[in-house]
């Protein structure tokens, strides 16, 4: 256990949690919403730190990052837990796991481990990712402050539902965010187990804070598929975090709770990718498509194409300075000439 960042002692030996948006007041004894904080006697702890249950080396793609080093790859981590119930979250079977008597599940990997073995397997970038890295935040904190020192990269891969106290707190050493839109209705954020102010406020001041942002939307078909929904998403992406953002638009397979549907339709992948475009977005790419030309990166200004993608795989960079080698218009990213 270590004793948790962000919180305040209250009456009666409760406490509240500044961490993510749910602002959990939490009586002794008692877990907050992502089940992985506990108050004892008055002390918030994190039961998760160094506890990892899951831990690989992935391509930076995956994230999906795509304008941060690409084609490098990144050690990514997780611990159990989410402030969320998404019935269709692809990692259910770690992010809402439930141990019958309240154990905490995964393996002693602490930060300095975590950075050795990333250094190791020759990775530009740490990812904090499968499961919501805002419930293990000290873990998150403390790896990111030793990678940085090591010339590594952190990226959050989030639902966005943390608060400003927390990207404030981290806003040194987070240098790249994909954050999950899952909708642009708060009716059905309230479903998931959020709220939408709360992920648009952090993805506005994730870009007030100068850390790279790229946006992903998991299109499921019935939920927020509507040409309106998606033009809306597009709009505030554009006008409120602006034109260079990236945004993923993805297809929703049937998963965890949410087996009554097919997978989305490759035409609305293809239409959501329009709207983006529309609305003057740079980079709009098509996700869980292998093969579609969405994958790939074009410049903006001249149309060519600058990387070659199939599924998480470069075929090719032709960046060059951080430039179209055609029109010599700056691409927008981090190390985008990276090989």
């Amino acid at each position: 256990m270590k004793e948790a960042m962000l919180y305040e002692k209250l009456e009666g030996n409760k406490v509240r949690c500044n961490l993510c948006n749910h602002r959990c007041v939490i009586p002794d004894g008692g877990r907050g919403v992502c089940r992985v904080r506990e108050n004892r006697g008055g002390t918030l702890y994190s039961l998760v730190y160094s506890k990892a249950i899951a831990a690989n080396v992935d391509p930076i793609e995956k994230k999906p990052i795509f304008h941060l080093a690409p084609g490098s790859t990144s050690m990514s981590i997780a611990t159990v837990g989410c402030n969320f119930r998404c019935p269709f979250c692809q990692n259910w079977q770690i992010s809402q796991i439930l141990d019958p008597k309240g154990e905490i599940r995964g393996q002693d990997f602490p930060p300095e481990d975590v950075v050795a073995a990333a250094k190791h397997y020759r990775c530009k970038s740490i990812s904090y990712t499968y499961t919501e890295p805002t419930i293990f935040f000290e873990y998150a904190y403390d790896t990111a402050v030793l990678a940085h020192k090591e010339g590594i990269y952190n990226v959050f891969v989030t639902n966005g539902f943390m608060t400003t106290d927390a990207l404030e707190a981290i806003k040194d050493y987070l240098d790249a965010a994909n954050v999950d839109l899952k909708s642009f209705r708060d009716e059905t954020y309230r479903k998931l187990g959020g709220r939408l102010n709360g992920v648009l406020d952090s993805l506005k001041k994730m870009k007030e804070l100068g850390i790279w942002v790229e946006v992903t939307t998991l299109i499921v078909p019935g939920m927020n598929d509507s040409e309106e929904e998606l033009r809306d998403i597009a709009r505030f992406i554009a006008q409120e975090l602006g034109p260079e953002t990236p945004w993923h638009v993805s297809r929703f397979h049937p998963d965890y709770k949410m087996l009554d549907r097919g997978s989305t339709p490759i035409s609305k992948i293809e239409r959501a990718r329009e709207i983006g475009l529309e609305e003057g977005l740079r980079y709009v790419y098509s996700g869980n498509v292998p093969g579609d030309p969405g994958e790939n990166t074009y410049c903006y200004n001249c149309g060519t194409t600058l990387i070659e993608r199939f599924g998480f795989r470069i075929v090719e960079n032709r960046i060059q300075n951080s430039r179209c080698p055609v029109c010599g218009a700056k691409v927008d990213g981090v190390e985008m000439s990276w090989r």
